[in-house]
């Protein structure tokens, strides 16, 4: 069980791991093991995300969405397959996490008087030094 928050437990029965060739550095080791992985994730059927959460993720996430609603998440970092599947684990629980705090919302503020002034004050001031540059009688 991948345990996000509170909230958020993903069961391992949601999540699909698939191992290929990574590139990279490896030597002629490369070419034996399978230590690229690979994570397929159903995000938008999953049971373990709730509604709220779910629809931030397919909102900030829906260009990493495939058109049936799976994540596919890879790592090839590392040489080994245990760690390339910790650090699959860990993007997804940053993502998940990035998602999992509802955004406050923007309360519309007004400028204060005193701002106000010193903004009318400052174009006034520009404005003054503007008509001093000008020549006197230039027809």
């Amino acid at each position: 069980m991948l345990i996000v928050n509170s909230r958020i437990r993903i069961p391992d029965s949601e999540l699909e791991w698939s191992f290929v060739r990574s590139s990279g550095p490896g030597g002629q080791n490369v070419n034996k093991v399978s230590s690229k992985a690979v994570l397929r994730w159903h995000a938008l059927a999953s049971g373990a995300l709730p509604i709220d959460i779910r629809a931030r993720f397919q909102q900030r996430y829906a260009s990493r969405l495939t058109t049936e609603g799976d994540l596919v998440l890879s790592s090839q970092r590392y040489r080994d397959q245990g760690r390339n599947i910790e650090d699959v684990k860990q993007k997804l629980i940053a993502m998940l996490e990035g998602v999992s705090i509802a955004p406050k919302k923007r309360r519309p503020t007004r400028p204060s008087k005193g701002s106000i002034a010193r903004r009318l004050e400052s174009k006034q001031a520009v404005s003054k030094k503007k008509q001093l540059r000008r020549g006197v009688g230039n027809d």
